[in-house]
């Protein structure tokens, strides 16, 4: 167990960065496929394939999931990835040709540095040729590179999110895991304690303001729509159908209400995916599955920001917390 993603067997999880202003994209690959499902909960999302993933689909399993920054524009990441999973002989069979069947979702980080630089069809092929069953990255690295937090009175007082994991085996063998890129509108929360760990500062900028405080004293500033959202990948190594996988997706969103605050604002475009391996054979606990993903979730959100490192205009936790 190495407390991640690729702790599913079967998966395994690749990044590229754009250095030069800090995007990128994130995938995780299931070279033999996977059943899975999604829950999109914010009003601002930019998906791909999702229809794919409903019950009443013919596809029943994925070959891939991507996340990436750059917003709209990201998406284009998922092309690279689809030609390198094709090149590996890696799809759905369709005539003499297999179809890679790759979701993917993105999020909103144009505003750090020049929002010209975007993940593309390069940077989705150079993170499947990285992916590998190694523990997985964490902070300023995939779709979490240009990720921010806390942003209810804009940029000027936000913090740097990024990208983390987390994962439990249960005593029987049952994995589930969680890898989420946390660029939320609002404040990451430690459900353990109820106190933020991230998020917008005070106006000297050296302290936490609180955003449940500030929406409370209606000081939360207008959000600009589409310029954050925060994207999950929960999965575990059980058998599921897509009804359930599309089940523990919706669940798992109990993880971001636990850990951001606000979310699934106007503003943001939060979207959970959901993957079965089925490596461990015999029925599942769907609700001990989806409570379970829950839990990894909201701990993957907190590594996410543990994890990150300041920019020049972004403070991290590390470099806030004396």
């Amino acid at each position: 167990m190495n407390g991640t993603l690729t702790d599913v067997d079967g998966l395994l999880v690749g990044h590229a960065v754009r250095r030069e202003r800090l995007t990128g994209c994130t995938v995780v690959v299931a070279r033999e496929g996977a059943v899975a499902g999604v829950d999109v909960r914010g009003a601002a999302p930019g998906t791909r394939e999702t229809d794919l993933l409903h019950p009443l689909s013919t596809v029943q399993q994925v070959h891939a999931v991507v996340l990436a920054g750059g917003s709209a524009f990201g998406l284009e990441a998922a092309t690279g990835v689809v030609t390198w999973l094709e090149s590996e002989g890696i799809g759905f069979p369709a005539g003499r040709y297999r179809v890679p069947i790759v979701p993917a979702a993105i999020l909103f980080d144009l505003g750090v540095g020049d929002g010209r630089i975007r993940p593309d069809a390069a940077c989705g092929r150079e993170a499947a040729e990285a992916a590998s069953p190694a523990a997985v990255a964490q902070g300023n690295v995939g779709a979490g590179a240009g990720a921010t937090v806390g942003k209810l009175q804009g940029m000027a007082r936000a913090m740097k999110g990024g990208l983390g994991s987390a994962s439990i085996r249960l005593p029987d063998g049952v994995v589930i895991a969680a890898l989420v890129a946390v660029n939320a509108r609002g404040d990451v929360i430690d459900p353990s304690t109820g106190q933020v760990v991230a998020g917008v500062r005070t106006a000297d900028g050296r302290h936490l303001a609180d955003a449940r405080v500030l929406l409370r004293q209606g000081l939360a500033a207008p959000g600009a729509p589409a310029e954050h959202t925060t994207l999950g990948i929960v999965a575990t190594n059980v058998t599921l159908t897509k009804t359930e996988a599309s089940l523990v997706a919706r669940m798992a969103h109990d993880g971001f209400a636990r850990a951001i605050a606000p979310v699934h604002t106007p503003a943001d475009g939060d979207v959970i995916f959901a993957l079965a391996t089925g490596r461990r054979p015999g029925t599942a606990d769907v609700g001990l599955i989806g409570a379970l993903a829950a839990d990894v979730t909201a701990q993957a959100i907190l590594n996410a920001v543990r994890h990150a490192e300041a920019l020049p205009s972004l403070p991290s936790v590390r470099s806030l917390t004396p």
